[in-house]
């Protein structure tokens, strides 16, 4: 077998054990494993989402940021790019100051635009809204994710609350 042929063997190799992990809830090798894939083939879409997604869950925000600022222009209808974008940009949500909060709501509005029905994304913007004080945009989010998914207790809860105190 060639070089490439084994570079290649390898990479497929460690994303596949990289995102096993991230699925399993083991991020700390989630990001070894995907790392190493993402070196070996830093082009590959999936493995930069996924190794974006595990720095996100292990509060590695602006390492998140760094691989998923090129990818979006590179991949800019893949709604995953830009729902991971988003995280990445909010960070801690009770750290997050206005410019963080305004990226990672252009950021998922944007993978809404490509994927109405993308899955928490709308909650997420309502999450924001709401911490911002905005209860009038935080229940018209809250709302659009009930249309994604209307057994979402949580939003749910969430409108009932922000409309009780008006």
């Amino acid at each position: 077998m060639d070089e490439a042929a084994q570079s290649q063997k390898r990479f497929k190799a460690l994303f596949r054990r990289g995102t096993d992990m991230l699925h399993k809830g083991q991020t700390d090798r989630a990001v070894q494993l995907l790392e190493r894939a993402h070196q070996i083939n830093p082009e590959h879409v999936d493995t930069a989402v996924n190794l974006s997604g595990a720095y996100i869950l292990a509060k590695q925000f602006k390492k998140a940021v760094e691989i998923l600022s090129p990818l979006s222009e590179r991949e800019p209808d893949h709604p995953m790019v830009w729902t991971n974008l988003g995280a990445a940009h909010l960070g801690n949500p009770i750290l997050a100051r206005n410019e963080e909060q305004q990226q990672a709501i252009a950021a998922f509005k944007r993978a809404l635009a490509i994927h109405p029905a993308a899955p928490n994304v709308a909650y997420n913007i309502g999450l924001i809204y709401r911490d911002r004080s905005e209860h009038e945009a935080a229940v018209y989010w809250l709302k659009e994710a009930l249309k994604a998914n209307p057994n979402d207790k949580d939003a749910r809860r969430l409108i009932e609350k922000l409309t009780a105190n008006n």
